[in-house]
């Protein structure tokens, strides 16, 4: 039964700028999907549209055939978790309290329990802290569980944001910008840790990927949406996005008003 996130015809205005016109698009299970274009084209408040930061003026959203109406303070509970552009880390937490936080829409301890140090509180903490090292584990950052985020490397930090929206047991992740800031050799191994999170044993997720690098996106989508002033473009594997005109209009006009505006 294969469902996942579906938007249908989503359009959003801000005032008389349309951000997104009639924007649809499907994140089946297991599937990685990536979302490109211009600066300006609608790619961030498509995110906050699915984040509900952002209400739509038309159009609907589900997440497996059931109708999603997202609010943030919510979104982890609905199986969805994001990243920021950035890290967004809690720089008075450890890396390992960091991703911790991550789990906490998982307890099952109420706050009352939390509060008065109850036997559940304190057996809550011991799963979660289990829990978000076996994360940290899997990505190969265990070793800096006790590091404070400040002290590490940009590309280290990436993974332990990572780590947190994992640590949510999402069916959906939503990655913004992931490789904004790093190097060749860090953007290989962040592209393999994306294939790898439709596949994992354990809490498998699909992901909606929104990147400037193309490399990135070509070699770890199974689809891809093209967005150009609000409005969906092309829709089609990396091959066939590679090879749509319309694709190349988009991005080659781009370039063009930025050097007319230099």
């Amino acid at each position: 039964m294969e469902q996942g996130l579906a938007l249908h015809h989503i359009g959003v205005r801000f005032g008389g700028l349309t951000a997104l016109d009639d924007v649809s698009l499907r994140v089946p299970p297991g599937a990685v999907v990536g979302v490109i274009g211009p600066n300006g084209a609608g790619k961030t408040t498509l995110f906050n549209v699915i984040c509900g930061f952002v209400v739509p003026d038309s159009g609907s959203l589900s997440l497996d055939g059931a109708p999603l109406r997202p609010r943030p303070h919510r979104l982890t509970r609905l199986g969805v978790a994001r990243t920021l552009q950035g890290t967004g880390l809690f720089a008075g937490l450890t890396v390992l309290e960091n991703v911790m936080a991550g789990a906490t829409c998982t307890a099952r301890a109420g706050f009352l329990s939390a509060l008065f140090a109850l036997p559940g509180s304190d057996r809550d903490e011991r799963r979660l802290r289990r829990h978000a090292l076996d994360i940290l584990d899997d990505l190969g950052i265990a070793g800096h569980a006790d590091a404070a985020p400040g002290t590490l490397p940009f590309a280290v930090r990436q993974r332990v944001a990572l780590a947190r929206a994992l640590a949510a047991r999402p069916r959906l992740l939503l990655l913004d910008e992931p490789a904004g800031g790093l190097g060749d050799t860090d953007i290989a191994e962040l592209a393999e840790l994306i294939r790898q999170l439709p596949r994992r044993d354990t809490h498998p997720c699909a992901v909606l990927l929104v990147e400037h690098h193309m490399d990135l996106v070509m070699s770890v989508c199974d689809e891809i949406v093209v967005l150009d002033f609000g409005r969906v473009i092309a829709t089609g594997t990396p091959d066939e996005i590679r090879d749509a005109p319309a694709v190349a209009d988009a991005y080659l006009g781009a370039a063009v008003d930025e050097e007319t505006v230099a």
